[in-house]
């Protein structure tokens, strides 16, 4: 996976740990989860994005 072992992962996770604080993670993993989903489709050839999901 892009030549990151499991230090530098946990190196990365604390920098964002203490940036963006234990309260923020949820939120950006969702935020991140959501674009991927968004790019997985717009690369299948769908015509539509879903820029706010439906609650």
């Amino acid at each position: 996976m892009f030549g990151f072992g499991v230090p530098e992962l946990l190196i990365i996770l604390s920098i964002v740990l203490v940036v963006f604080g234990a309260g923020k993670l949820p939120e950006i993993g969702s935020a991140f989860g959501k674009s991927i989903k968004n790019f997985k489709k717009a690369s299948e050839g769908k015509d539509e994005i879903e820029i706010n999901p439906k609650k």
